[in-house]
């Protein structure tokens, strides 16, 4: 029988030892939930473990649940496993996942970022036998700019959209991304954000939590023939092309993403702007991250993973990959 700490089960991530799954996709007695996106947090389960700040995230996707929460760096025993819950630098309540048991450490990062959020608690660096690390973003070509100059162009761009009469329609995802992008721009700008309903909801959650976001205000709340120009307006993708956006009468259109590197994915998205902005951690971050865990055996998941395999195996480490059919969507993540 393999002594690993991780293996992969067709309900997804397992722990044999502590008789747990890591973001299950299918209905298991017990859970630890690395944060609240939809493709890492689904009903069903038996027994969800989350950090304190994450759980509000949970109730709000999950509704009533048996919840256990964990304060960030607290050790609590599953089974013949001591597991503790650290920051992840994702979004609010993220939490990378250490597991020690028979000798061996072991760290399941969850989707992680480095770069600064005025929105979570950063990427604290967790020391580890192996690393099971996230590679959404696992090429050369992903490279962040910063943040806050990305978010002087969004202001930018607002004004050039005022200055032809035109509403500025940001899409962006509703958990995470909505609410850094009205955080960073709380910090430079004191102008309302209009929100699509599916952004507000989200956002509330963030406010309850004590995050400071810019002001906002829901577009169903306005008049039918309110004049968007000028206006800053976050809607989800799936806002793209519906019948909401009919009440813009001249818009210009944009996306916030990290997908937005490549030029050839605003083409495809059909809007005008795209913004590098992303809730993971790119490529110069994921090596600068693995090093720092001194992880001698690294296991990539949740991406295309060839290239930072092949440069880590370079590098001397034992490397591998969770993939293949128990993984249902390797897609474009909800916190992109």
């Amino acid at each position: 029988m393999s002594d690993d700490l991780i293996v992969v089960r067709p309900e997804g991530l397992y722990c044999p030892q502590g008789d747990f799954h890591i973001d299950p996709w299918r209905s298991v007695a017990r859970a630890v939930v690395t944060h609240g996106h939809g493709d890492h947090a689904r009903v069903g389960m038996g027994e969800y473990h989350s950090t304190v700040e994450g759980l509000p995230i949970l109730h709000w996707r999950l509704g009533e649940q048996h919840y256990r929460a964990h304060a960030y760096g607290e050790v609590f025993e599953l089974g013949a496993a001591r597991v503790s819950l650290h920051p992840a630098g994702h979004v609010l309540g993220s939490a990378q996942v250490r597991i020690e048991a028979g000798g061996q450490v072991w760290v399941v990062s969850g989707d992680y970022k480095r770069e600064p959020d005025p929105t979570c608690a950063p990427f604290e660096v967790v020391p580890c036998d192996a690393f099971v690390t996230e590679s959404t973003f696992a090429l050369p070509i992903y490279r962040w700019p910063d943040t806050v100059g990305v978010v002087r162009d969004i202001l930018e761009w607002r004004q050039r959209c005022a200055d032809r009469g035109e509403a500025a329609v940001l899409f962006c995802y509703a958990l995470g991304k909505a609410q850094r992008l009205l955080a960073e721009l709380g910090a430079l700008d004191s102008r309302v954000v209009a929100l699509h309903g599916a952004i507000a909801s989200g956002v509330e959650v963030y406010r309850q939590a004590g995050i400071a976001m810019a002001p906002t205000r829901l577009v169903s709340e306005d008049a039918p023939r309110h004049d968007y120009a000028g206006e800053l307006i976050l809607a989800p993708p799936s806002a793209m092309g519906s019948a909401w956006m009919r009440r813009f009468r001249r818009v210009q259109t944009g996306f916030a993403s990290g997908w937005m590197r490549i030029r050839g994915n605003r083409r495809r998205r059909n809007v005008d702007r795209g913004f590098v902005v992303s809730d993971h951690a790119d490529w110069p971050a994921l090596l600068a991250t693995i090093r720092a865990t001194g992880a001698g055996r690294v296991i990539a998941h949740h991406g295309r993973s060839e290239a930072l395999l092949r440069t880590l195996a370079e590098q001397g480490l034992q490397v591998d990959a969770f993939r293949g059919a128990a993984f249902p969507g390797e897609h474009e993540e909800a916190g992109a």
